[in-house]
């Protein structure tokens, strides 16, 4: 009878180990479909819109007609996070004729966030301060600690006149006074093992991206406005009140 050397043994019990590890994350990435996310809400308002020349970045190499966009969010994505999400990825999207093409859209992300997933209690920091507590700091220190490690970054989205993060430009160096714009809320639900989910918002529109699967919910859409004529002129600025328009 042949003996396995010690070799065959631990590259057997590797192999073994890996084919359980990846039948585990396959089960745990399908198993999210059983997760309903339709409760999942966005809605967004243009809050103020300005159009500025000058240099939209630092870097810039020449002055150019951008738009600066304030809108107001709210949001309750609690339902999209579940056992296998990892951390989300929410952005606002304003989409605006093109200037090559009248029957053409341009987008431009203005706003981005990243919320991770709430700490989980059988994660190992958890479980290591449950069982393995740190008893050589002070009560004061452990206490700051505690209030630090404790801070996470809710689902729920509450923004006023929030400024953007992004400037919107145009190649043709135009903007102002071009009409039919919209601010579309999107995501990305970022799981630890499995596919990208995308929100079914419109802004992902290559067909490798809509073969995807895309999670469900209502993505919030704005009111249809138009940019302003550039700053300084008699017309400067262009704010709304009303409410955004929900669709599914």
């Amino acid at each position: 009878m042949t003996m396995h050397s010690a070799l065959a043994r631990v590259q057997a019990v590797f192999n073994y180990f890996t084919t359980v590890a990846v039948v585990i994350a396959c089960l745990a990435s399908l198993s999210v479909l059983l997760h309903p996310a339709d409760d999942a809400t966005a809605n967004v308002e243009l809050a103020n819109v300005q159009v500025i020349k000058g240099r939209p970045h630092y870097y810039s190499a020449k002055r150019e007609e951008y738009a600066q966009i304030r809108f107001d969010l709210d949001a309750d994505l609690t339902p999209l996070f579940n056992w296998n999400t990892k951390q989300l990825f929410v952005y606002v999207v304003a989409s605006y004729p093109s200037s090559s093409s009248a029957n053409e859209t341009s987008q431009a992300v203005i706003w981005d966030t990243i919320i991770p997933a709430p700490e989980s209690p059988y994660s190992f920091a958890k479980l290591k301060e449950r069982f393995l507590p740190d008893t050589t700091n002070t009560k004061r220190s452990s206490r700051s600690k505690k209030v630090k490690t404790g801070k996470e970054v809710s689902a729920k989205l509450r923004l006023r006149n929030q400024k953007p993060k992004y400037p919107i430009t145009d190649i043709s160096g135009r903007i102002a006074e071009r009409g039919n714009v919209t601010l579309v809320v999107g995501w990305n639900v970022q799981p630890w093992v499995g596919v990208l989910w995308w929100s079914d918002d419109g802004t992902v529109s290559t067909a490798k991206s809509r073969s995807v699967p895309r999670t469900a919910g209502k993505v919030g859409r704005s009111r249809v406005f138009s940019f302003p004529a550039l700053k300084g002129s008699s017309r400067t600025s262009t704010s709304t009140s009303t409410s955004s328009e929900t669709v599914n």
